[in-house]
């Protein structure tokens, strides 16, 4: 796997690029060509804590975590666990995914921050826009690419109608389709 590792307001020292390296280079065993594949890595630094954002690309299929933690290397370890996580979960998904004739799929980053902590007086606003390119995509594609990016909705045009859809988990676990006319 090749590693495009920059920090954000940090310094990436060789050390801790070489135990990215180690840590998310595990992952390679998973690829099917491991030397065509780019992981794109950004550690940030947020207060106290140290962030690490891991995204990898894989044909239409976009594996992404992000972690934060007091202790980098920790952050890297969690990140490392929850990209394999996604893919072992996935695993059967993928494995369909692999027969067919795979389109592009749209990127939706993202930040977690469980940490929020707002008074219920302060006003909420928008503090993030995104524009995102919609390709056709089945309903089951639509439900792997939402749990490998650990969103709890998903926005994606529906392959057969070409409607825009919202997929959606719900609280039963299962998941839910809201369909435009």
């Amino acid at each position: 796997m090749k590693f495009n590792i920059h920090g954000d307001k940090i310094q990436a020292t060789e050390a801790i690029k070489n135990y990215i390296r180690e840590k998310i280079g595990k992952l390679d065993k998973y690829f099917e060509s491991p030397d065509n594949t780019t992981a794109n890595v950004v550690v940030k630094v947020r207060g106290i804590n140290q962030i690490i954002e891991v995204t990898i690309p894989i044909g239409s299929v976009i594996l992404r975590g992000e972690e934060s933690h007091k202790d980098l290397y920790a952050a890297i370890d969690l990140v490392s666990e929850k990209i394999e996580r996604q893919i072992r979960k996935n695993k059967t998904r993928l494995k369909k995914r692999n027969n067919k004739d795979i389109i592009n799929n749209f990127v939706l980053d993202f930040e977690s921050d469980n940490n929020e902590n707002e008074s219920e007086n302060e006003e909420k606003m928008i503090v993030k826009r995104k524009v995102i390119e919609m390709k056709p995509m089945s309903e089951e594609e639509a439900i792997l690419q939402m749990n490998l990016l650990g969103h709890d909705f998903f926005v994606f045009k529906d392959a057969e109608d070409s409607s825009i859809c919202v997929l959606y988990r719900r609280k039963d676990n299962n998941y839910g389709i809201i369909r435009t006319n």
